[in-house]
């Protein structure tokens, strides 16, 4: 059975509610739809160090979320939007991910390889498309690929307050959207765990 991890890059420590987890939590319901098992983590709740090594020491908490990583078939990266822009904490995965790009199997291949990556942005302006753009580059650096269709986002009107996590019903086009999304997804996974990347 294919797993799966979201790495929730909200602001919000838990237990405050989260616009980010409202997607995460659809998104892992799509993927059960197709047997992938999935749970989430809020970085935010966690002492991730800043850094570009797999480990910075003194109580850096990056080890046990990479463990999880790597121990994934599908990662569900999720960020809200600030000022245009993923999160801090997002950059702060993005650099931490970093450190793959030079981490490799026996057979020299980077860690990440076979591994599939999808995006989840939510916010109250634009940027989403952007946002998308930049993680897929930064992931597909550091080994994951990206399904076709691989993003989904929610932005909502700007400046009107209304937060994805308070809408009555998900909007129909950001279902559908997950619905591909997942699908893709584990279909990707699927294959590439039967057929890896060459050394």
């Amino acid at each position: 059975m294919l797993t799966a991890l979201a790495l929730n890059c909200t602001l919000n420590p838990s237990p405050t509610g989260s616009s980010t987890q409202t997607m995460v939590d659809e998104v892992l319901a799509a993927l059960k739809q197709h047997d992938v098992v999935g749970d989430s983590v809020r970085v935010i709740d966690h002492d991730v160090r800043p850094g570009v090594q797999p480990d910075m020491g003194d109580g850096d908490e990056w080890p046990a979320l990479r463990t999880r990583i790597l121990d994934a078939d599908i990662l569900v990266f999720a960020t809200p939007t600030w000022v245009g822009h993923p999160s801090s904490i997002a950059q702060r995965v993005l650099e931490r991910l970093d450190a793959e790009i030079s981490e490799t199997d026996d057979e020299g291949r980077p860690l990440m390889f076979g591994k599939v990556a999808v995006a989840a942005v939510v916010g109250n302006e634009d940027g989403a498309h952007k946002i998308a753009a930049d993680l897929f580059q930064a992931l597909n650096d550091t080994g994951f690929t990206v399904p076709a269709q691989g993003s989904v986002y929610w932005n909502g009107e700007a400046m009107s307050g209304t937060d994805y996590k308070d809408l009555d019903d998900t909007p129909e086009p950001v279902v559908a959207t997950t619905a591909t999304l997942a699908a893709n997804a584990a279909h990707l996974a699927r294959l590439l765990n039967e057929h890896q990347y060459p050394a």
